[in-house]
């Protein structure tokens, strides 16, 4: 079984991904990582975020797993990866290794901004996750204070804004619900609630 689950920054679709990979028995994969990391390898090597032929390479040279996150979260670095996430090449690079990873014979769980509508249009079940931009800047806002690092809310909505307009008009693979995704608002759900509700979204085997 392949689950598709998009939606923008901080609307729960990571921790959902999670629940249920975890639930189902599947390996689940954050596609949003790969793009943190392909930014970090470029500012890491005093690169340009930009600069479509070093990003191409950097992305060329990823693992899909073991990424270290304390270095790939955070504020600056989901701005950063919205920026790579932008040129089509860096996209057209890492969506072969996403759709490898979903092929695998178990299935997979993958969570993203254009699984169900491009990287796996086939997904058995695809989830479009969503929550009011106030909502999500609070809880990065949390999330960030949680890890010690500065959380100043005008600022994390604004940053949510922009990268929601940003993913939403690329030209390439744009953020937005494949037609048969299945919308789930978390705004006023927690973690729980928002899983149970998932979970009627599966086939009746899950």
């Amino acid at each position: 079984m392949i689950i598709a689950i998009d939606g923008p920054a901080a609307s729960g679709k990571g921790t959902l991904a999670k629940k249920l990979a975890a639930h189902l028995g599947l390996p689940h994969l954050d596609t949003g990582l790969l793009y943190r990391a392909t930014a970090r390898a470029l500012l890491d090597a005093d690169g340009r975020l930009d600069d479509a032929r070093a990003a191409v390479a950097a992305a060329r040279g990823l693992a899909l797993t073991d990424f270290d996150e304390a270095r790939l979260r955070g504020r600056a670095m989901g701005e950063a990866a919205s920026v790579v996430a932008a040129i089509p090449a860096v996209r057209e690079t890492l969506a072969a290794a996403q759709r490898s990873f979903a092929l695998r014979p178990e299935g997979a769980v993958l969570d993203g901004r254009d699984i169900g509508t491009v990287i796996c249009p086939e997904a058995d079940v695809k989830i479009f996750v969503t929550a009011s931009p106030q909502t999500r800047a609070q809880r990065r806002a949390l999330e960030l204070a949680g890890r010690g690092e500065p959380a100043d809310y005008a600022a994390i909505l604004e940053d949510i804004r922009v990268r929601d307009e940003r993913d939403s008009s690329r030209a390439v693979a744009p953020l937005r619900a494949a037609p048969d995704a299945h919308a789930l608002d978390t705004t006023a759900l927690d973690v729980e609630a928002a899983f149970r509700a998932a979970l009627r979204f599966l086939p009746a085997a899950g």
